[in-house]
């Protein structure tokens, strides 16, 4: 994983405690983490110096970074969308193009917003629910922008589960264990407005060529999206028209190469389907918009 973040300087060694070993500096630990590969070794070396951590437990992280434990494993949390989330081993890691899938979630609850007549009355909070959501990065990132809506989300794997209860029960979120929709309240069915999805996408042949980082610290649930990466994706878009809303949107990241497919799936299940796409994140949203009257409705 790459990182980038600012304001904390690199310190050239500190003094070791009685009967430690001196703490090695900056410039050996960046050599480190070069020699192994790490693409943004400075960067990582700041943060981890930046933990604070004695000489015993500083070796311990650099050892399993070299060895290619996830940066983001190792300190606990990952910078996402202008916040850290709490991220434990096991867990998959919110990547920064995921970040477009939350920008639209956003951009859509503000449209709804807006379409609002200026004398209505107060409508009920909006309901939004972030599907396999993993850590709870999505859903965590919305409600610190929009802590009005009422916030679900679901995983299959209970180190998600336990992680995103720890980054969403704070801010007001529900978190929800079990397979896609079977694990959502029964009362949300025809609720929701957005319905946000980073479901698996790597075709399974493809898995063996991701960094190891991944192929080997993150579940493989959390990757595979069966023989050409669209499994969860036809799951979703026929059971999804039940549960959103007239107009609701459903929001599912692909990859560039990949959208078409998504799309074409989302159109054969009636949805009106657009595509959003971020050179600078390198993000690909698939994004369908229920008919006012739902699927099927005469």
């Amino acid at each position: 994983m790459g990182w980038r973040e600012g304001g904390v300087q690199p310190p050239h060694g500190l003094p070791a405690a009685h009967g430690q070993s001196p703490q090695l500096g900056y410039d050996q630990i960046v050599s480190q983490l070069r020699s192994a590969g790490c693409v943004f070794a400075e960067d990582e070396a700041r943060l981890l110096l930046a933990e604070g951590a004695g000489p015993a437990e500083l070796s311990r992280n650099i050892q399993q970074r070299v060895e290619g434990v996830p940066l983001e494993h190792i300190l606990g949390w990952a910078e996402f969308a202008g916040g850290r989330v709490v991220v434990e081993p096991g867990v998959f890691v919110p990547r920064r193009r995921t970040e477009l899938l939350v920008n639209a979630a956003l951009d859509l609850l503000a449209e709804d917003a807006l379409a609002l007549p200026a004398d209505a009355a107060l409508p009920a909070p909006p309901v939004v629910v972030d599907l396999c959501c993993g850590s709870g990065a999505v859903g965590t990132a919305i409600l610190r922008h929009a802590p009005q809506v009422e916030l679900h989300a679901a995983d299959i794997e209970p180190a998600a589960v336990r992680c995103a209860r720890r980054n969403l029960e704070p801010l007001g979120g529900h978190v929800h264990a079990g397979d896609l929709f079977a694990a959502l309240p029964a009362a949300l069915p025809g609720r929701v407005r957005v319905l946000a999805v980073n479901a698996p996408y790597v075709p399974t042949r493809a898995i063996r060529t991701m960094p190891p980082e991944a192929r080997l610290y993150e579940p493989a649930a959390s990757l595979d999206g069966g023989p050409d990466g669209l499994d969860f994706h036809r799951r979703v878009a026929a059971e999804g028209v039940h549960w959103l809303a007239p107009h609701g949107h459903l929001l599912i990241e692909t990859s560039e190469q990949q959208a078409a497919g998504t799309s074409g799936i989302l159109a054969a299940a009636g949805f009106a389907v657009r595509t959003v796409r971020s050179e600078e994140l390198d993000g690909t949203v698939v994004v369908g918009r229920l008919p006012a009257q739902g699927v099927g409705a005469a």
